[in-house]
């Protein structure tokens, strides 16, 4: 199955790439909120909680045999 986002790729394996990513949406949520922008700050916020359900929670790093079945 395709999916829009392939969020087990090798650009995602560094942790410190998944956590950037995930302080950024959250804080771009903030900001948001801060602004008086309700709409975005809820889109950014979910955004980063399910980033970082996906990167730190869920996330199994793909494995050689994984990547030959593709």
């Amino acid at each position: 199955m395709h999916k829009l986002f392939d969020l087990h790729h090798p650009f995602f394996a560094p942790l410190w790439r998944r956590v950037a990513i995930i302080v950024v949406c959250l804080g771009w949520g903030i900001f948001e909120f801060i602004m008086g922008a309700p709409f975005w700050g809820m889109l950014f916020a979910g955004l980063g909680i399910y980033c970082a359900w996906v990167f730190l929670y869920d996330y199994e790093p793909r494995t050689e045999t994984d990547n030959k079945t593709e």
